[in-house]
């Protein structure tokens, strides 16, 4: 049972038609989450750009996030725990801060490499993790659903 009001709400339940996992975002709401991260990805490659950080440390780092992946050989609750605060603006973000406040180059460049990161996975759709496993985001599904076996 769909319990969303407007077609372009966060659903509390599988939504068939759209084919949303629960809770995840859909329609005009996912969208719209998908180009902030496009909008994150280009600023933050920019702003890379506009420091003068050295681009082979930008390739050597950008998938570095990605390593939080090995939570989820504790469990899809930990891996959850553990993709999630990797792959939230909140640390890089307040990293950016601090090396801006702090005059500190390296931990400037750092933060915005992370925070590109977490923009170009939230254009290819892979958002924060629900506990249910690592396909379960807020903007959806990843990867194609397992057959039911009746």
């Amino acid at each position: 049972m769909d319990i969303a009001v407007k077609p372009d709400l966060v659903t509390e339940t599988a939504d068939a038609s759209h084919g949303a996992a629960p809770g995840a975002a859909r329609d005009s709401v996912r969208l719209l989450l998908r180009l902030e991260g496009l909008v994150l990805a280009i600023g933050a490659v920019a702003f890379y750009a506009h420091q003068g950080g050295s681009w082979w440390l930008f390739a050597a780092l950008f998938l570095a996030p990605d390593i939080s992946f090995a939570g989820y050989l504790r469990g899809p609750q930990f891996g959850a725990l553990i993709y999630n605060a990797v792959h939230s603006t909140l640390a890089p973000a307040a990293l950016l801060a601090v090396g801006l406040a702090a005059g500190q180059p390296l931990l400037t460049d750092l933060a915005i490499i992370w925070l590109a990161h977490i923009g170009v996975d939230r254009v290819a759709g892979y958002g924060l993790k629900y506990a249910d496993g690592f396909g379960f985001t807020h903007l959806g599904r990843i990867g194609r659903a397992k057959p039911r076996h009746s």
